[in-house]
């Protein structure tokens, strides 16, 4: 067990192996990525809608807890490899870079190409997690400013704090969930999966999902590399949308599965947990120091999509967002690629 975690979590590693692999190998080992991750997301969406039913839960509470939790644990480990390592620059990016995509890219292709509902009673409370979250951490690089301009640092009490939070929000996420007497009812044309079924379909899909994505994005690089894509695009491309595929595979799913309640769940709970689980547990193992280039870019956009998002829940009374709104989020996101990758901000 341990072989595989270093395996799936070394950088080093992983790019060693696909670099001995011919093309033919690489042009397989994609493919085999590609078929992992759709029937991994599409086992564990079937696994996640189950374990609502069974436990009574709203899916979209199991897709902002169980699902956000095992999505958002690859970028936790590689956050706290490269804070460990002495990167703390990629560990803190990874974790902010992580917020802007999921919203920006995710929430707003899928609610262009799909009706998205609003459940507003979860909504109006982890979405204000999901929002205080990121904008507690801002106010705590501000802080980590002034007291130290020439380098803020995000200390190991501010990792604490967060992991502590983090437990908060799961446990209150479960009674918000009890409490609102929102239960997804079953289809009258399937039977109901036991609790060991939904449960082991859930984590094995999940497993797909992590392993696929662990192997495809080097595996595409790599491929990109020898075709001769230089490696500035490839760093703006594969690289920085490898690190959200995992949301992003079981956002798809999600929809085509016509359960965009488990989308919109794991969204704002990978927002959450990307800030208090994959920040927090790095800002443990080693400080993070604040660059100067996240508080004129990176904080200004991730506070900026997330707003907009919780304003849109607030102006959607009808009960569904609207592709206009999409548009907007995934323009900004859009908008952020464009500015870091073509005139360097990031």
């Amino acid at each position: 067990m341990e072989r595989i975690f270093y395996y799936l979590t070394s950088e080093e590693v992983l790019q060693q192996m696909v670099a001995g692999l011919p093309v033919w190998g690489l042009l397989l080992l994609l493919i085999v990525c590609i078929v992992v991750l759709s029937k991994g997301a599409d086992l564990m969406v079937d696994g996640a809608v189950a374990l609502a039913r069974r436990t009574g839960l709203p899916r979209i509470v199991i897709g902002a807890t169980i699902i956000s939790l095992g999505t958002t644990t690859p970028e936790m480990f590689v956050s706290v490899m490269a804070a460990w390592t002495g990167n703390p620059g990629l560990a803190l990016g990874n974790g902010v870079g992580s917020i802007i995509c999921d919203t920006g890219l995710i929430f707003g292709l899928m609610c262009i190409i799909s009706r998205v509902p609003v459940r507003r009673y979860i909504l109006n409370r982890t979405g204000w997690v999901q929002v205080a979250s990121a904008t507690l951490l801002v106010l705590l690089a501000l802080l980590a400013l002034w007291q130290n301009p020439q380098n803020p640092v995000l200390g190991r009490g501010v990792g604490v704090l967060f992991l502590v939070l983090l437990v908060g929000y799961l446990y209150m996420s479960y009674r918000w969930a009890r409490q609102s007497g929102l239960v997804d009812e079953p289809e009258e044309d399937q039977a109901p999966w036991g609790l060991g079924r939904s449960l082991g379909c859930t984590l094995l899909g999940l497993a797909g999902v992590i392993v696929g994505s662990r192997l495809l994005v080097p595996t595409a690089a790599e491929g990109a590399a020898r075709l001769g894509v230089p490696q500035d695009v490839i760093a703006a491309t594969l690289v920085a949308f490898g690190t959200s595929l995992p949301e992003l595979m079981t956002a798809i799913s999600a929809v085509k599965k016509r359960q965009p309640q488990i989308m919109v769940g794991n969204v704002v709970g990978a927002d959450v947990l990307n800030c208090l689980f994959v920040i927090g547990a790095a800002a443990v193992a080693r400080p993070l120091s604040v660059p100067p280039n996240f508080y004129s870019f990176h904080f200004p956009a991730m506070l900026l999509i997330l707003y907009s998002f919780r304003l849109f829940i607030r102006l959607n009374t009808d009960g569904w967002f609207k592709r206009w709104q999409g548009a907007w989020i995934l323009g900004i996101y859009l908008a952020y690629l464009v500015a870091q990758y073509g005139f360097n901000l990031g």
